[in-house]
């Protein structure tokens, strides 16, 4: 699908508008609250929790502010019943413009208790902090969309193109169930976008609070985990032979780590480390420029991927994360296997990437397959005039100065899904933060009060924006 042109007024919001927004935004700030902690406190971990009961809780909401029913669809596959999603609607005025999606998941990862220094499914604010498991990933944009379409509808916004919401299920656990592929699957009409707004960028915070860029996640990588095994007869442990499973694995998984993929770009990391070069400053600046020369300059690469972050995005990465093998403690192993993920740089295909582990691995006993079938893949999504000229004009209108920064993420997220599907998918937020005090996914997770506040303003604008009217 063809991103159409957005309306041309975008470049001439009135002051006056931004205004009225913000105020609006300000009177509204306790009901965000609540919606937000709601959804916090509903447990939508796979163990124990519900994504089903959120999904309901959040229709509920939104019916509540006006939304007919009919747009308000709670799809919940009917052999996972917990795994509930929702979808909802709010119509445009011009059917002929691509809808745009709001994309958020509603599941969250694990969290015990004994282990959390507060309940983990308690919104708490303390610090100028809020905590909770999902505070930031990824009830917060949940929770913003939910809030957005609720008071558009209260305040009689119209806008021009049609704005979705979908509130996915099994981000966090796609090899058990995963609601972006769902929807796409049996409801495709439903989520049928032009593009798509979704986690995956954020700004960064200096250790001062200090504002260095806003990102824009546009792309991310592959990813894939692989088998490797190898099997042989075995035999009393009395008597060893030079044949032995394990040690195999392991000369095998030996040269995996010592193989290092070629380095390469794409438009989006190309512009990132292009603006980065220029945040960053200093001897991390010149190394930046100095590797998108062709070729890349030896020394500054090697300085570069030095750093795990840097290093994760200029190539596709595999590493070994899991082992076992043999049988009995006195017996010599029958089999041996690892666990290899690899994370694939845009272009390249599953197998091309399997094919080439085979070739690291330089023994044929050793196979190479795959643990889950491939999923499909596309290059990055285009960041044309029209996706980044809005996000750069809000971001300079809210933090004058603050440079707007594209990347591509190295984990995944559900737009692995969506891009492929042919509805290009971005990542911003407008969610600051300051790098590793997060802890998504671990214990303690948290956000900036004042980050998700922003963020909802930032997120209200550029809809707004986008969708027209």
């Amino acid at each position: 699908m063809q991103i159409k042109k957005l309306p041309g007024f975008f470049l001439a919001m009135s002051v006056a508008a931004t205004a009225s927004w913000s105020a609006n935004l300000a009177d509204s700030q306790a009901a965000f609250r609540d919606t937000y902690e709601l959804l916090i406190e509903i447990d939508t971990t796979l163990s124990a929790g519900s994504c089903t009961k959120a999904a309901q809780v959040m229709a509920e909401r939104l019916q509540a502010a006006g939304i007919p029913e009919q747009d308000i669809h709670v799809i919940v596959p009917p052999e996972l019943p917990e795994q509930g999603n929702l979808v909802a609607i709010l119509p445009g005025t011009n059917a002929g413009i691509d809808p745009i999606l709001l994309l958020a998941h509603i599941d969250v990862v694990e969290a015990r208790r004994e282990d959390w220094e507060r309940d983990p499914f308690e919104l708490i604010e303390e610090d100028g902090y809020f905590y909770a498991r999902g505070a930031a990933d990824d009830k917060a944009m949940a929770a913003i969309f939910v809030d957005a379409l609720v008071r558009y509808k209260q305040t009689g916004y119209r806008p021009e193109r049609a704005i979705k919401l979908a509130l996915t299920c099994g981000e966090e656990t796609p090899n058990t169930f995963n609601g972006a592929s769902y929807l796409l699957a049996n409801h495709r009409d439903l989520i049928n976008a032009g593009f798509a707004l979704n986690e995956g960028g954020a700004g960064l915070l200096d250790s001062d609070g200090k504002r260095v860029y806003n990102g824009i996640q546009a792309g991310e990588k592959v990813y894939q985990d692989f088998r490797l095994e190898i099997t042989n007869p075995g035999g009393h442990s009395s008597r060893p032979l030079p044949d032995n499973a394990i040690y195999r694995l392991a000369a095998a998984l030996e040269r995996v780590s010592e193989y290092t993929f070629p380095i390469e770009f794409n438009d989006t990391t190309r512009a990132y480390f292009d603006r980065m070069s220029v945040i960053e400053g200093g001897q991390t600046g010149a190394d930046m420029q100095a590797i998108l020369q062709t070729p890349p300059a030896a020394d500054a690469l090697a300085r570069i991927i030095a750093n795990p972050s840097y290093n994760s995005i200029l190539h596709t990465t595999c590493v070994a994360t899991m082992i076992d093998g043999g049988h009995a403690p006195n017996a010599l192993p029958q089999r041996a296997g690892a666990n290899v993920n690899c994370r694939i740089f845009p272009g390249h295909t599953q197998e091309e990437i399997r094919v080439q582990l085979e070739q690291v691995v330089a023994d044929a006993d050793v196979k190479v397959t795959f643990v889950d079938p491939p999923e499909s893949t596309s290059p990055p999504p285009p960041l044309t005039a029209e996706i980044l000229g809005p996000i750069e004009m809000v971001t300079q209108e809210m933090w004058p100065g603050v440079p707007v920064l594209p990347s591509m993420v190295a984990g995944g997220t559900d737009g692995r899904f969506l891009t492929p599907a042919g509805i290009p998918t971005y990542g911003v937020s407008g969610l600051f933060l300051e790098p590793g005090t997060v802890n998504a996914h671990g214990l303690n997770e948290k956000i900036p009060v004042r980050s998700l506040y922003e963020s909802r303003e930032f997120l209200d604008k550029l809809i707004r924006i986008y969708a027209g009217g």
